[in-house]
């Protein structure tokens, strides 16, 4: 008998070109979300994204969507991952209202221009051509 389709409840768009967005999502795949999460690369061309979303937006970005439609990004998304990740959902808890989700945010564009930099020093041929993350 075949397994029921199940929805996801949460849609993660990460940049698959970039070494470190894959390494952090290979990581969150294997933690086995407490929800159905569906992982979308937008780096793949054609990738289906929604009407609210553009590829350059999607690669500029981390987004996910909830389930609802409403599309979150930056630290707000990382937030929401984070409540369906098990051991970071505490995480996610304390960062998903006013004013952590502010703090996450400075903090994820404050980490941004700093990624191509920290990749090199972590010994990888990334470079910042290769990542479109901002």
């Amino acid at each position: 008998m075949p397994t029921p389709r199940v929805e996801p409840e949460l849609t993660v768009y990460y940049d698959g070109s970039c070494p470190l967005c894959r390494r952090e999502i290979a990581h969150y795949r294997r933690l086995r979300p407490r929800e159905p999460v569906a992982w979308v690369d937008v780096s793949e061309p054609q990738t289906p994204l929604g009407t609210d979303l553009s590829p350059g937006a999607a690669m500029a970005r981390f987004h996910v969507r909830r389930p609802d439609g409403t599309l979150l990004s930056g630290g707000a998304a990382f937030a929401r991952l984070w409540l369906a990740m098990p051991g970071w959902h505490w995480l996610g808890r304390l960062c998903r209202n006013r004013p952590m989700t502010v703090l996450l945010e400075a903090a994820y564009r404050t980490f941004l221009p700093v990624r191509p930099w920290l990749q090199r020093r972590l010994g990888g041929a990334h470079q910042p051509s290769d990542c479109t993350c901002r």
